[in-house]
């Protein structure tokens, strides 16, 4: 009979203390939960490009007079609504992540941290989803909600590549110059994101049909700043890819930095046909998920430039037994010499 007071003080730490968890369990934990961040980032874009921002006009009650979507809301009210429901299926996915990373024999700090940092990032982007429709669609709040979802895809993708590595200290696979090439490239990708937000915020894209507004920028200056942002990005991975070459690094590094080249180039192709067919909502949304691709791509290459060996085992202590019996004396026959110690 399980001790109620102790699952409901902590049912995590009760699980963990009976259940452990074989490594692919807990890889596929944290790969459910980056593919669930990936889903809500393309529901997200799908209520934006389907015009259906305000469909549910208060939060977090889907109208002052019901706390679901009604048959009077009509398809925008129904995919605003379900979209709020996807944040519940994230919350089981991250739930489901922190359990197995808790339950790991032996413990990783820095892992359960990471999976536990899901939590929270899930909880503060459902609040600012709720400001979002609060204040009308703000431009710069939607972008803030795109930017908090692309954080949660951020520590979703670092729990499930850490959870695919040892939790001894890193070990570089590369050289310095190599990592700091990596860290720039970082620094500029996601200035490529945030100019996107830009591009979207000041686009036809409103994400409602009422008159929502939109940032004061030019839309061909926004969008001609995220171009030079992109190929800055691209130009970066591909001498990175040739430096990995130059000095002969791992296979490793060098296959995730020549993925993430090809990805750089399909959202490539992918902007510019969309900005010269009027940016069409289909496209937009392909382009949408290509960004989390991108994003991903970045961190992979990031984390590939170091490995980590799995924890050395601790050998047990030998208990103690009893102590060996003293060796009985031979008898010597009388006269005989003494036996005397070897060289």
């Amino acid at each position: 009979m399980p001790n109620l007071l102790e699952v409901v003080r902590n049912p995590i730490a009760y699980i963990a203390a009976r259940w452990t968890p074989s490594p692919r369990t807990v890889r596929r934990a944290a790969l459910t939960a980056l593919l669930m961040s990936i889903l809500i980032v393309v529901t997200g874009g799908a209520v934006r490009l389907t015009g259906s921002g305000l469909g549910c006009d208060t939060w977090p009650k889907c109208s002052d007079d019901s706390l679901t979507a009604t048959s009077a809301m009509g398809v925008h009210g129904a995919i605003e609504f379900g979209n709020r429901m996807m944040t519940w299926v994230v919350s089981a996915a991250v739930g489901w992540t922190i359990i197995a990373v808790r339950s790991m024999k032996p413990a990783r700090k820095g892992l359960s941290r990471l999976a536990w940092s899901q939590f929270w990032v899930v909880m503060s982007n459902g609040v600012v989803g709720g400001i979002t429709v609060w204040v009308k669609l703000n431009p710069f709040v939607v972008a803030g909600h795109f930017l908090a979802a692309m954080a949660l895809l951020t520590v979703t993708t670092l729990t499930w590549l850490r959870t695919r590595e040892g939790g001894a200290p890193p070990r570089p696979l590369v050289g310095s110059p190599v990592r700091k090439l990596t860290y720039v490239l970082t620094f500029f990708s996601a200035c490529l994101l945030v100019a996107g937000t830009v591009v979207t915020g000041a686009g036809p894209h409103a994400g409602d049909s009422s008159d929502v507004k939109r940032m004061p920028v030019a839309v061909e200056l926004a969008t001609q700043s995220h171009a030079a942002l992109a190929w800055i990005v691209v130009a970066l991975a591909v001498l990175l890819y040739a430096g990995l070459r130059v000095m002969d690094a791992p296979k490793g590094p060098r296959s995730t930095a020549r993925n993430l080249i090809v990805i750089l180039l399909a959202q490539g192709v992918i902007g510019y046909v969309q900005y010269v067919t009027d940016l069409p909502e289909v496209l937009v949304g392909v382009h949408l998920l290509g960004s989390t691709l991108v994003w991903i791509g970045v961190l992979r290459v990031v984390l590939s430039t170091r490995e980590r060996a799995p924890l050395a085992a601790t050998a047990p202590e030998p208990e103690p037994g009893p102590a060996p019996a003293a060796a009985e004396a031979t008898p010597q026959p009388a006269g005989a010499p003494a036996a005397t110690a070897g060289p």
